[in-house]
């Protein structure tokens, strides 16, 4: 996507914690400008005070949904409607869907169907249908490494008249995603199949793919991301899985299935 694409921010802020609306936002910056940013949720409920605290920081505009019927998620239809008619009604390039609630798994392939791109974030509890439908989808435990006390989020307040700075209670440090190991990484099938076709489908005569052509494929057909993994780059997962060789030339990675070699060695 463009710098300069159009992206809508929908905030599910009865499945998602405040304290990551900053790397979210940082996140969607690489991928155009957030002109619309949204949450949804009933705000006369205790559990949203930390949004609350954030709302006016970051530029979104809470959305009140009360709850109809008890055990009934009426946020989710809200979210769902607007999404519907901001697909007709706005010249968007994308739409960000920050739950970890499944339930929107049909909205988000709805959307793709009209040939927008979904990001997706959530927590680690959310389900595989909703991650594998986005366009992308980032665990929001991966998107910071933050050390306890380096991080807080300030908001303005007036008091009797005054203006001063208002520290808000610092949002719990993040535990990184942990490196999976090269054995775990080679027990994931779905993981170890979309490498190796990827390599295939954008490598020359010899079997060699250059890295880029293989995550432009892969961003193609799945929701991926080598930070899920606990690796930064996609350079590096290749490398922690140990199925591939890995080649650089001028200053170009270059990647081959192990056993394109093996079979032309026979």
């Amino acid at each position: 996507m463009a710098d300069q694409s159009n992206i809508a921010m929908l905030i599910d802020a009865d499945n998602s914690p405040a304290s990551r609306i900053e790397e979210v936002l940082d996140e969607l910056a690489k991928y155009g400008v957030i002109n619309i940013r949204r949450a949804y949720g009933n705000w006369k409920s205790p559990s949203l005070k930390g949004w609350e605290a954030v709302l006016h920081d970051y530029a979104i505009r809470p959305i009140q949904q009360f709850a109809y019927s008890k055990g009934k998620n009426a946020t989710d239809m809200a979210m769902c409607v607007d999404a519907m008619d901001l697909l007709y009604s706005n010249a968007l390039d994308g739409i960000c869907l920050v739950s970890s609630d499944a339930d929107f798994t049909p909205l988000v392939m709805r959307i793709r169907a009209n040939g927008l791109i979904v990001i997706g974030f959530g927590e680690k509890k959310t389900p595989t249908p909703f991650v594998n439908a986005c366009s992308k989808f980032l665990y929001l435990e991966t998107l910071a490494d933050i050390e306890p006390g380096d991080s807080s989020i300030a908001t303005s307040s007036e008091s009797s008249g005054d203006s001063q700075a208002k520290a808000v209670a610092p949002p719990p440090p993040v535990t990184p995603s942990p490196r999976q190991d090269g054995k775990i990484l080679r027990g994931d099938t779905r993981l170890t199949n979309l490498l190796r076709k990827a390599v295939e489908a954008a490598a020359d005569d010899d079997g060699w793919a250059a890295l880029g052509g293989v995550g432009s494929h892969i961003a193609k057909q799945a929701s991926f991301d080598p930070r899920n993994y606990g690796y930064a780059k996609l350079k590096d997962l290749f490398v922690a899985v140990g199925l591939f060789d890995m080649r650089e030339v001028n200053k170009a990675v270059y990647v081959r299935d192990k056993k394109h070699q093996t079979a032309n060695s026979k």
